[in-house]
């Protein structure tokens, strides 16, 4: 009897999910009701599926609305009618049109709902055979003396339903405040749904609507004849583009002439295991319908190689030998002995993930090339939802808290029975509020192909990027049937194109590199050595601390030692111990046998270790016995969001039966459980580990050979774990000489002449982009600068814009100091006029100014580099303004452990992390005085006595600790060491002073 009811996903108004929709229809009687979230169909597909759970017909639809003027509510008679709705939201939506107050496309397979009040506003008197008109519980009063009580078949019942009760409707409140950035006091009563707008048991409902039993006739034909229908589960069939081609005997014969045209490129000549293990997939995957799935796929990798981009195919799809072949993936499942079953089994509904990473650079023109390509595509959605802390400050804001009482409820600082009722209601309604959906964005990689139009399944935005997007996220999209194709972009790449492009122009007697040769890369003893000894940094995947110290620990100096370890270095495998464990394993030949003969014989690669999520797989079915079908549930449901579903606690509690059925003590089961719950979701499949080792391999070769070349494309590309200062002191550790941005030699990003590297002109904050483009453009056309006052006749340019590159030094090939060009171009552009100067006819013959000697410091430099750059391009060394003790060096720790030290570094980056007890630690890197870095932790108990505040030098006394041959420090004090001061503040004439005088 509901034609109108709301979840959380009318975004900023509803106040509940749709499964405590269903919830709240069982308990009032309820077996057919209506979702219609405001210009929102979000929750609609799940809402079907749950709803057979509640043995409740669904019904769904939209309520159409400007604001919070309802205007119409659109019900679906059946799935063409759910088409027409979204495509008509879709059409205002997409273009960012105010609704019509009558729709105004045809609307044949849905009902429409005008709501009472917005009848007599229109005066509206003539309806469609499709349009009624609603009537609540709270205008039956009214209804009684309108002259609307006369359109008898026409009229039904409206009731919303937005709350469940006083606590909902405080919450609802809250929400709109939210929404239109206001205080709650300030809230027009236009902008809140009614305290009537709620649900009433069925009975209750037939009472008060029993004067007018035509109302009650007319909406259960409504809702009896609205039919809706999706399958999913084990029901449903995949809905993504099922041909590639023009038949299914035409995909499949091309992708087997594709396998056979190219196997040979891969394998020069082929042994019967891999002829074998090719047929089987070509087999499997024809018999589960994915041979479109392969192609589309195969088309996209061929246009970005056409346009010669670079690409990575990653996932569970890495483990085909079929997307070897044809170039999907660069990973050999033969070599790796790669589990065929992870990424594909005859039991697998679902085809297998293929995550292809292009640089970020050119991600947006491969997926411009999907929507032109494929006719109904869209990109995935993603929830962004409320977050606690974000919440509390936001209510704090509704409620008109002061902003230090907003700081500290946010940070968690206050003790709760000191705090005000107003700061407990903050509280309260945002433990309430908290993991709502606050608004939809997009997936960070997904897009849909699909063989039906996309409007037959959701609604689509618009947003920034250009693309519709969808309503729903990944987890519906699965149920439904509806695959996703992953297209990321990254900075690896970009990097390794970049450093191949300026090898070509900085050492063009090189030649051309072949950068695929990554078995050559493999077997290279100095390209290992940088892995083993840590000196991986600006190498995609294997820079950040905990790799390389992990690369250290296990002393990994090949392909498959870095497989392996792209995998345990992942939060679940390291939680779970299973990290340590393998390292020990894997040093020590002794420890493995501590393996459990069972997970020895069924992973003897890991030593009985759980690495992979193939081992989930593994395990699940060779020792616990399940199915194949069953363990990637199993594997799948380790996500976290599909933890719930039903499905997964059946097969959870199938694995725990079936070991006790083969006589496994429950310390046994309950270890290997508790192992493979700890870290599958978060572990990769083993070919997904062996595509970023061929990207790390590529990224090797160059920093082993042209480090140069490479560190200046990890600069212009954003660099990478670390800060662009860190990399410049990588550069210099491989021979660079960093300049300072130049006039004459620099661009907008840096420029590598010869062992230069020339730090662009992007890095001076404040430097217009419009300077910088006049800058380059004026040079390309008309040559180097000669001088100062070559650049200023030239150049349309601001004193304010003219003092930053001048204090930056860029200038100094005209050998004259920094100050005396200051004074010379305030009184030069002062003498020439404004920046918008027009050009001249003649050269103009500038005045030569007489100036005194200015005396200078380098350690104004150092300031000037600081405030413009970000950072000095001297040693922060050179400028501690304090007496340094005699200290170790890094290299130096192997003889001291077990004793505390004091080490001298200067930080290169830090980040908090928790403890397995929940308790805040700090972990940090530094360089010492060599430049060699060593890594330092901050426990609990000096984490908040001695911060880390900024980049600098710190004095680091602590205890020396050896783990597995990698060696850092446990702080017991630290402190950050001060810098000298400029010498402009007690002394010369400052810029604040020069530009006062101006």
């Amino acid at each position: 009897m509901y034609l109108n009811c709301h979840t959380y996903y009318s975004l900023r108004y509803g106040t509940f999910s749709e499964i405590e929709l269903l919830e709240l229809a069982k308990e009032n009687d309820i077996d057919v009701l209506a979702l219609t979230d405001i210009n929102n169909t979000s929750a609609c597909l799940n809402f079907i599926r749950k709803a057979k759970d509640f043995e409740i017909k669904s019904v769904i639809g939209i309520d159409f609305r400007n604001g919070n003027d309802q205007l119409y509510v659109g019900l679906a008679k059946n799935n063409d009618g759910f088409r027409e709705l979204n495509q008509y939201l879709s059409h205002y939506s997409e273009r960012g049109m105010a609704l019509p107050d009558t729709p105004n496309l045809p609307l044949k397979n849905c009902y429409i709902i005008y709501p009472f009040e917005k009848v007599l506003e229109l005066e509206k008197t003539a309806f469609k055979d499709n349009e009624f008109i609603g009537v609540s519980v709270e205008e039956l009063r009214k209804l009684r003396f309108s002259k609307l009580l006369s359109q008898k078949n026409k009229l039904v019942i409206q009731q919303q339903v937005t709350i469940r009760n006083k606590r909902d409707f405080n919450a609802h409140r809250l929400l709109r405040a939210i929404d239109k950035n206001c205080l709650l006091s300030k809230l027009d009563k236009s902008e809140e749904c009614l305290l009537t707008d709620k649900m009433y048991s069925k009975a209750n409902l037939e009472e008060v609507f029993k004067e007018f039993p035509f109302i009650l006739d007319n909406t259960r034909y409504i809702l009896e004849d609205c039919r809706i229908d999706f399958s999913f589960g084990n029901n449903r069939t995949s809905q993504n583009l099922k041909l590639y081609t023009d038949s299914s005997e035409n995909d499949y014969i091309l992708l087997e002439r594709l396998c056979y045209e190219n196997i040979n490129k891969r394998y020069k000549n082929p042994l019967p295991p891999v002829k074998k293990r090719l047929k089987t997939e070509l087999s499997t995957i024809k018999n589960l319908g994915f041979v479109s799935f392969f192609l589309i796929n195969y088309d996209i990798v061929c246009y970005a190689k056409s346009k010669g981009y670079f690409h990575v195919g990653r996932g569970s799809g890495a483990n085909s030998i079929v997307a070897y072949i044809i170039g999907i993936t660069d990973v050999d499942p033969i070599e790796l002995d790669l589990y065929f079953e992870r990424f594909i089994n005859p039991f697998r509904a679902s085809p297998p993930d293929f995550d292809i990473d292009f640089s970020w650079k050119d991600r947006d023109d491969v997926t411009a090339y999907i929507f032109k390509r494929f006719k109904n595509t869209a990109l995935m959605a993603t929830y962004n939802t409320f977050k606690y802390r974000a919440v509390v400050r936001e209510l704090g804001k509704v409620f008109g808290l002061p902003k230090e009482e907003i700081d500290k409820l946010s940070k968690g600082s206050y003790s709760y029975s000191n705090l005000d009722d107003l700061s407990k209601l903050v509280l309260r309604y945002g433990k309430l509020i908290e993991g709502f959906p606050n608004y939809i964005s997009v997936h960070s990689a997904g897009i849909i192909i699909l063989e039906k139009p996309v409007h037959y399944y959701s609604a689509t935005d618009l947003p920034p990027k250009g693309f519709p997007t969808i309503q729903f996220d990944m987890i519906i999209a699965e149920d439904v049937g509806i695959f996703k194709f992953d297209i990321l972009g990254q900075r690896g790449l970009a990097k390794i194109k970049d450093a191949l492009e300026i090898i070509k122009t900085n050492r063009p007697e090189v030649g051309d590199i072949d950068i695929t040769n990554v078995e050559a890369f493999k077997s290279d003893k100095n390209i290992n050595q940088l892995l083993k000894t840590g000196g991986a940094i600006g190498a995609y995947y294997v820079e950040s601390p905990a790799m390389r110290g992990l690369m250290q620990q296990l002393q990994t100096d090949d392909y498959l030692g870095l497989v392996a370890a792209s995998s345990i270095i992942r939060p679940g495998v390291s939680g779970s111990g299973m990290k340590d464990e393998f390292i020990k394993r894997h040093r020590n030949p002794e420890k493995r046998k501590d393996a459990h003969p069972i997970l020895m014989q069924i992973m003897p690669e890991t030593y009985g270790v759980m690495v992979y999520q193939e081992d989930v797989l593994k395990v699940a079915n060779q020792f616990a016995g399940l199915t194949l079908s069953e363990a990637d549930i199993l594997r799948r449901g380790m996500s976290g969001k599909y933890r719930s579903r039903k499905e997964f606690i059946e097969v959870e509690q199938k694995f725990i039966s079936n070991c006790r059925n083969k006589g496994f003590n429950d310390d046994l089961i309950f270890e290997v459980w508790n192992q493979i719950k700890s870290f599958a979701g978060y572990a990769f499949a083993k070919g997904h580990s062996a595509s970023y080792a061929v990207e790390s391999y590529q990224s090797l070769f160059l920093k082993c050979y042209y480090p140069l070349e490479f560190m200046t494309a990890v600069l212009n590309n954003g660099g990478g774990f670390y800060s662009t200062e860190h990399y410049l002191h990588e550069a210099k550790k491989q021979g660079a000489n960093i300049c300072l941005p130049c006039i004459n030699k620099s661009d907008h990003p840096n420029r590598l002449i010869g062992t230069s590297i020339y730090l662009g002109f992007g890095y001076l904050k404040n430097l217009e982009s419009y300077t910088i483009q006049r800058i380059i453009s004026e040079r390309q056309l008309h040559g180097n600068y000669k001088s100062l006052d070559d650049f200023i006749d030239r150049l349309a340019i601001s004193i304010e814009q003219l003092t930053i590159l001048i204090r930056i030094n860029a200038f100094r090939f005209t050998k004259k100091h920094k100050t005396e060009l200051l004074w010379q171009a305030i009184f030069k552009i002062n003498a020439n006029g404004s920046k918008n100067k027009q050009a001249q006819l003649f050269k103009i013959q500038h005045r030569q100014f007489n100036l005194p000697k200015l005396k200078t410091n380098w350690v104004e430099d150092a300031y000037d580099e600081m405030e413009l750059l970000g950072f000095p391009l001297c040693n922060y060394f050179n400028l501690i303004d304090e007496e340094m003790n005699s200290d170790v060096m890094a290299n130096e720790m192997k003889d001291f452990v077990g004793k505390n030290v004091l080490i001298y570094g200067s930080l290169v980056t830090t980040r908090f992390n928790k403890t397995s007890q929940g308790k805040l630690m700090r972990l940090s890197t530094f360089i010492d005085k060599m430049g060699n870095y060593f890594d330092v932790v901050h426990f609990t108990d000096v984490v908040d006595k001695y911060p880390i505040n900024g980049l600098g030098v710190y004095v680091c006394y602590g205890t020396i600790k050896d783990r597995f041959g990698f060696y850092s420090m446990v702080i017991v004090k630290s402190k950050k060491l001060s810098i000298k001061p400029d010498p402009r503040n007690t002394s010369h004439l400052n810029l604040k002073t020069i530009n006062r005088i101006s």
